[in-house]
């Protein structure tokens, strides 16, 4: 059986081990441009067999949080090339999140101060994060407007102009494409926050077309072994729900499986959350056989609360990759602890969102002393 430390290729990703640095959004990106210090965030992590970045936004229509970084400028992709450089000189790979938040945003985050823009004009009940004098707080997101139809093929390709900067001008390893946690091709997807009557809305493969469209169509633009997809099947994060969860999933892996994509990243569970949803059942390996049997040959990476025992069981039972998230805050070298069996440090939830240095890049490795923070 393989173990977490075992190299693996992954599409066109030569990964050293099967550990993921799953993305972390942490707020340090002041107009949308990766600050100056997340070169280092992401270097001292570079251990990871992946990393993940935090989502990131296709268009500053996809933005729906404070100070989150973007692939839509060139002070942004020239950002995000200091740290793809710093994590290959560290023997590292790194992909990119390609992110639209869809109604999940907040009006002063939009060109213009417009609505958000969704499937349905339905209010996501959650809230997002707005950052005022350096001091983040939590706010309702905005009433969104439904996107027209002629409006989606837009869509597809701000999704695949991201994804040709983020390799021909970011430096970046490859992409993933943000399809779950409520954001907009999750709502496509969900009933819940889907209610249209075009061919996007209805049945479920009316309901999956967006996300086997962007996919598709950012296969064709960098290639099936530069792209991965994230799903989070059962989450209620950003208040999203479908009744058919199994079929939905099902059929999307279905779909997906010609493609030729690198990995596949569920999310098990809630998001952040509990592994099991008591009132959303869902099953994984059926999941899983339900892509493998449809020729699916992509990695498939499994995500949510893991520590080393559950991690190598999960890779007993087929899983390829398994990520892991907050621990890295506080842990930029869980690789080596994991090896070790080392215990993990706990991180200051404080300096989650927003900020500097502090409690992003001092937090130090296994026996060195706890670093300065430069701001």
């Amino acid at each position: 059986m393989p173990t977490l430390f075992d190299p693996l290729q992954v599409g066109q990703l030569a990964l050293a081990n099967r550990v993921v640095m799953a993305p972390l959004t942490r707020n340090r990106s002041p107009g949308a441009v990766p600050g100056p210090f997340a070169a280092a965030y992401y270097s001292q992590r570079a251990s990871a067999g992946l990393l993940i970045t935090e989502a990131t936004a296709i268009t500053h229509q996809g933005q729906g949080y404070a100070d989150v970084p973007g692939l839509y400028a060139p002070e942004q992709l020239q950002a995000w090339k200091q740290v793809t450089d710093a994590v290959h000189a560290a023997g590292g790979c790194i992909v990119t999140q390609l992110w639209h938040v869809g109604r999940v945003s907040h009006t002063s985050l939009q060109p213009g101060g417009a609505a958000p823009v969704a499937p349905s004009a339905i209010a996501a009940k959650t809230k997002t994060v707005l950052i005022h004098d350096g001091v983040p707080s939590f706010v309702e997101t905005s009433m969104p407007r439904a996107l027209e139809t002629a409006e989606l093929p837009g869509i597809v390709a701000d999704y695949v102009r991201a994804a040709r900067a983020a390799v021909d001008q970011g430096g970046f390893d490859g992409v993933e494409i943000h399809a779950a946690n409520g954001y907009l091709l999750d709502q496509f997807m969900k009933s819940g926050s889907n209610q249209r009557t075009d061919a996007y809305g209805g049945s479920l493969a009316n309901r999956a077309r967006l996300t086997v469209e962007v996919t598709a169509a950012v296969v064709a633009a960098i290639g099936g072994g530069r792209v991965g997809i994230r799903l989070s099947p059962v989450t209620p994060a950003n208040d999203v729900y479908d009744p058919e969860a199994q079929a939905l999933a099902e059929y999307l892996l279905q779909q997906l499986a010609p493609l030729g994509l690198a990995y596949v990243h569920l999310i098990e569970g809630a998001t952040g959350g509990p592994r099991e949803v008591p009132d959303r059942p869902f099953d994984y390996a059926a999941a899983r056989a339900a892509y493998r049997q449809a020729g699916g040959q992509g990695a498939w990476m499994v995500n949510n609360g893991y520590d080393a025992a559950l991690a190598q069981q999960a890779l007993d039972h087929g899983a390829d990759l398994v990520a892991f998230g907050r621990p890295y805050i506080g842990n930029p070298d869980l690789v080596e602890r994991l090896k070790a069996g080392a215990p993990w440090a706990e991180s200051d939830r404080n300096t989650w969102y927003g900020g500097g240095a502090k409690g992003y890049t001092d937090y130090p490795a296994m026996g060195q002393p706890a670093a300065t923070p430069a701001g």
